[in-house]
């Protein structure tokens, strides 16, 4: 039997414009889900905002303080999409008030923030979903459903990249994502966090890496009045880049597999190149974020001069049928976050988490804490749990 769920956002920037999508998409593409979506609240501190979002997209309540949404009895799940030093102490406390979590990767700045939340939403029996939304890709899906046929053989390695220009240009903004304390990590949370948790979706655990990282863009000009996404800033006072634009990674896979991680947010010449290269003993796949419908897929017997013949997904792989009707149509980033959706609202529906959760987050994170520990001691370290 269908019911609504009252659903709050806090935080209106990019990314919360990009989940209240999501929740008004759902209904269109998984009909047969149990729960309905409906937006309920809104909270972002800069003036205008939340007031720009109950506009444009329904909301019934507006505020300032995301705290007043947790005193509002309607609101049954909420989405947090607020900078990185917020998660921890907004997470927990929507936890402990009994609503279910959407949050945002990486789940605060380290992993002790990730495992504040997780423990709150275990503690508070509450489902929770994190935005590790790639491994959402019906061809991610397909590829890890490969993997794990053993079709390709056992896997040998693996290479991750996460390339990008969005922090290339030296008048970009020295906002809190380029800040120690709020921002936390640099490249490490915002990219390779993801890269992190591809890495894990098809291959498993991580057991053990080394690092190293690098700023190349020292100093950036500060921002003169509230931010949204990527802005310049040209003119304003230069502060200092306090955590890293790069960083390199050798990782060593429990089932013995290796791999290369990379991630950069300062690299001209790519815009979002994103994707990763998994070789096996019998063959390998290949994924492209910017051919999100593709697989490289080379297999036999052969072993050498083996030909890599392309793969379009389609119905079957993933929930790419709830999106299109045929193999080689094209999906969006936009449909990657209403499947996150489905997968949180599904979960509440169902009792079960499915998708990414905030034990996911910190397993990622623990990752990037032995990341950037070995970076500053230049040696192996050995991840936890």
């Amino acid at each position: 039997m269908m019911r609504t769920l009252g659903v709050a956002v806090v935080g209106f920037g990019w990314m919360g414009r990009v989940h209240t999508r999501a929740y008004a998409r759902v209904p269109h593409h998984f009909p047969d889900l149990a729960l309905r979506p409906t937006l309920v609240a809104v909270a972002d501190e800069v003036p205008g905002r939340a007031e720009e979002a109950a506009e444009r997209h329904g909301f019934a309540t507006v505020a300032r303080d995301w705290r007043e949404l947790l005193a509002d009895p309607r609101v049954e799940a909420v989405s947090v999409t607020a900078p990185n030093f917020l998660h921890r102490e907004i997470g927990t406390a929507v936890a402990q008030a009994g609503r279910h979590l959407w949050i945002e990767k990486p789940v605060g700045r380290d992993a002790d923030d990730a495992r504040a939340v997780a423990d709150a939403v275990a503690a508070a029996g509450v489902r929770g979903a994190v935005g590790f939304n790639y491994r959402c890709a019906p061809a991610v899906v397909a590829a890890r459903e490969l993997i794990a046929s053993g079709e390709l053989g056992d896997v040998t390695h693996a290479r991750v990249r996460l390339l990008s220009d969005y922090a290339a240009h030296p008048e970009s903004a020295l906002t809190w994502r380029f800040e120690r304390e709020r921002g936390g990590n640099g490249v490490l949370g915002d990219l390779a966090s993801h890269g992190v948790d591809l890495a894990r979706f098809l291959l498993g655990e991580i057991e053990a890496l080394v690092a190293d990282t690098a700023v190349f863009v020292p100093r950036r000009p500060r921002p003169a009045g509230a931010t949204a996404g990527h802005t310049r800033a040209a003119g304003g006072d230069l502060g200092p880049v306090e955590n890293e634009d790069y960083v390199n990674c050798l990782l060593r896979f429990a089932s013995g597999a290796r791999g290369v991680l990379e991630a950069c947010r300062v690299s001209v010449g790519e815009q979002n190149s994103y994707g990763f290269e998994v070789h096996g003993t019998k063959g390998a796949v290949f994924w492209d974020f910017r051919r999100m419908g593709e697989l490289g897929v080379a297999r036999g017997t052969g072993y050498q001069d083996r030909p890599v013949g392309t793969v379009y997904v389609g119905p079957g792989a993933g929930e790419y049928g709830a999106f299109q009707p045929g193999a080689a149509n094209s999906m969006g980033y936009d449909d990657l976050k209403v499947i996150e959706a489905y997968t949180f609202l599904r979960s509440i529906a169902d009792g079960v988490s499915h998708g990414a959760t905030p034990d996911d987050a910190v397993r990622s994170a623990t990752a990037l804490d032995a990341m950037a520990r070995s970076a500053a001691s230049g040696g192996w370290v050995a991840v936890g749990g």
